[in-house]
């Protein structure tokens, strides 16, 4: 619609300022674009090995039952999940997926001209949600592709209401270690809530890498996201969580809509909890494909930067898109990063090791 549409004229500036998220592209889609048969998805950081079986045989024993609406305060998984992290239930929000947590955070903590401290760049959806609320988007940009926790505390003002953390960062794959995150804190008002949103943080062997739910348990203002999307598998069945103080949880589950998870996403998520074999397995493939990548990487000459999670940042210059462009018509999906105001970058997610050595051999023939 054009903006001379009355109706449109209705919508504030703030929501026409949006820049929609643009996820990666879909296999279906590139296989009927391109009329090929074999597509590699290496774009939305996804497990290439797939969800756990166990969770597979969970969806197939529930089937049946899906003209049951589901439960909307996700009673059972809430209860593995406590006990799996080490928490109570009322610490616990369940949300499809952890974007949606970001997003009623951002309703319930942000009124029009609050502020909402992030790294730039970081995902996406924290710009996206703020401005929905009308918040006003504070920007600290990153340290040699590091969050930089110091320039946060310095952005803090009166009208600050959240501070987001992406732990590891996405996408450029690196962590705020214990000691930064001690200091901010130490350094936050009582009317601030961290965001901590650790997507990626089962894929970390840092040994800097900070335990958030020790601050949780000490009552602080922090609230910790994690996902089921990334190493479990189970994107397509959007669920996440958040574990954060029970005043806080309460006043979330207040702005939360009902059954926002849905049954087959409940009983996916207990039985992946289940499966540690299937985690172990996971975290391996991610361990041997980075070593893989580094390497070959490095013969090359490309840089890159090192990573705590299941994704790798390639700078590949000027050429970037028509090396995207190149690699999509072999049937390799890539995520450029010009949303991320990083043009010259690639992010690469890390997989099989027939699809990495895959990637590898095209994109050397695309350099060249």
């Amino acid at each position: 619609m054009k903006n001379s549409d009355p109706l449109v004229k209705t919508v504030s500036e703030d929501i026409l300022k949006i820049r929609p998220y643009v996820p990666g592209k879909p296999v279906e889609e590139v296989k009927r674009e391109l009329g090929i048969s074999r597509v590699i998805k290496l774009a939305s950081n996804e497990n290439s090995l797939g969800p756990s079986p166990k969770a597979i045989q969970a969806i197939r024993n529930y089937a049946s039952e899906v003209h049951f609406y589901p439960d909307g305060g996700c009673y059972y998984l809430k209860k593995d999940l406590a006990s799996y992290i080490g928490v109570d239930p009322d610490n616990i929000i369940l949300g499809n997926g952890s974007d949606e947590i970001v997003s009623i955070i951002t309703r319930v903590f942000i009124r029009e001209g609050d502020e909402a401290i992030m790294g730039d760049p970081s995902f996406l959806m924290y710009k996206i949600d703020t401005q929905l609320s009308r918040g006003k988007i504070i920007c600290v940009s990153l340290r040699q592709f590091k969050i930089d926790i110091p320039g946060m505390v310095k952005a803090l003002s009166s009208r600050t209401r959240l501070i987001f953390i992406s732990n590891p960062n996405n996408p450029t794959g690196t962590i705020v270690t214990k000691y930064e995150m001690q200091k901010l804190i130490e350094k936050i008002p009582p009317d601030v809530l961290v965001v901590c949103d650790e997507a990626y943080h089962e894929y970390v062997d840092d040994v800097d890498y900070p335990d958030t739910l020790f601050w949780v348990k000490e009552g602080k203002n922090i609230i910790v996201l994690r996902t089921f999307s990334k190493i479990y598998g189970l994107a397509g069945l959007r669920i996440g969580y958040g574990i954060a103080r029970k005043e806080i949880i309460s006043i979330l589950n207040r702005a939360r809509p009902p059954f926002n998870v849905n049954s087959l996403a409940q009983v996916a998520a207990r039985a992946s909890l289940k499966d540690r074999e299937h985690l172990a397995k996971s975290r391996n493939l991610i361990e041997k494909g980075k070593k893989f990548l580094y390497g070959k990487l490095k013969e090359m000459g490309i840089p890159f930067v090192p990573t705590q999670a299941n994704f790798i940042l390639i700078k590949t210059g000027e050429r970037t898109r028509q090396i995207i462009h190149t690699l999509l018509k072999k049937g390799i999906i890539l995520r450029d990063m010009e949303a991320y105001n990083l043009p010259h970058y690639i992010r690469l997610t890390i997989s099989t090791q027939e699809e990495n050595e895959t990637f590898i051999r095209e994109f050397q023939k695309a350099l060249q």
